[in-house]
């Protein structure tokens, strides 16, 4: 029986894609073969389902969880290669299982959350299993978790297509946490890109600057005239990309962001939107057919 080194079960893992402790237990069970080891990763569909990690996973849902003392918020995106599979009775559950585990105090990376225990797998093989099981790629692509001493609260909109976290400074009441969800509303229909004007880069800044002034230039804007204009135009910058300076979506009396909260203090955001920045492949079918044929 050749031994089973550390070096082994990775060079079994790098040719299968399959997860460390199946590759441990497979070669165990073939007494360090690794050909035979191949095989029955091949057999079990483990191996099977690591053919599928080249195919892009850029569909998915969204899944978020909030704590009952409401001090801790996760989300988190589960990618699969269709919108079909989204709607597979499994897949829900566990992106839903993942949420619960991520809210545990010891999760703090995405690392963490692969490597956690679910039913006395990783959840890590737990989705190798899944993805073996249903014949398409899967994918853990991202979480983020915040705690707080204020609170936190999470909206998800579209059946799980986006979903979003807002962390405030203030007391967790049943009106506070009302107005919070609205605010978390207001961020997945408005996509701001910064909490309020002190997180806005000099870089970003300038650059909107710029472009701004080339247009004035363009229109033949005197000199003089476009410094004032340029003014008008950062605060409108502001105004449009800081999530405080907004106009409050269910706003009745043109109210921001921030006079809608009262006394409560906008602290963090997180917005997560399905496939966000995944350069989704171009399928052509009918060569994919063909080439298989000629194969």
């Amino acid at each position: 029986m050749a031994e089973i080194t550390a070096k082994l079960v990775k060079e079994l893992r790098d040719r299968t894609a399959a997860g460390m402790m199946d590759c441990k237990k497979a070669l165990t069970e073939t007494a360090g073969d690794i050909e035979k080891a191949i095989d029955l990763l091949r057999e079990k569909g483990i191996a099977k389902a690591a053919k599928k990690s080249g195919r892009t996973a850029a569909e998915g849902l969204i899944y978020d969880a909030v704590s009952d003392d409401h001090k801790t918020a996760v989300v988190l995106e589960f990618n699969s290669e269709t919108d079909f599979v989204t709607k597979n009775d499994e897949f829900k559950a566990l992106g839903l299982a993942m949420t619960e585990i991520a809210l545990r105090p010891e999760i703090k990376t995405i690392e963490d959350l692969k490597a956690a225990d679910l039913n006395g797998k990783t959840v890590e093989t737990t989705i190798t299993d899944l993805i073996a099981k249903i014949g398409e790629n899967m994918s853990l692509r991202r979480f983020e978790k915040i705690t707080t001493e204020g609170f936190v609260t999470t909206y998800n909109h579209l059946g799980g297509k986006l979903g979003v976290i807002v962390e405030l400074a203030g007391d967790a009441s049943e009106a506070n946490i009302t107005k919070a969800k609205d605010i978390a509303m207001h961020v997945a229909a408005m996509d701001p890109s910064y909490i309020d004007r002190s997180v806005v880069t000099t870089d970003d800044l300038d650059r909107e600057r710029e472009i701004a002034r080339h247009q004035l230039e363009a229109e033949g804007k005197p000199a003089q005239i476009i410094e004032k204009i340029l003014i008008g135009k950062m605060n409108k910058f502001y105004e449009d990309n800081c999530l405080v300076d907004q106009i409050f979506v269910k706003a009745e009396h043109k109210e921001t962001v921030a006079q809608y909260a009262g006394d409560m203090k906008v602290v963090n955001f997180v917005r997560y939107k399905v496939g966000d920045g995944i350069e989704r492949e171009e399928v052509d079918f009918a060569a994919e057919v063909a080439a298989q044929l000629n194969a």
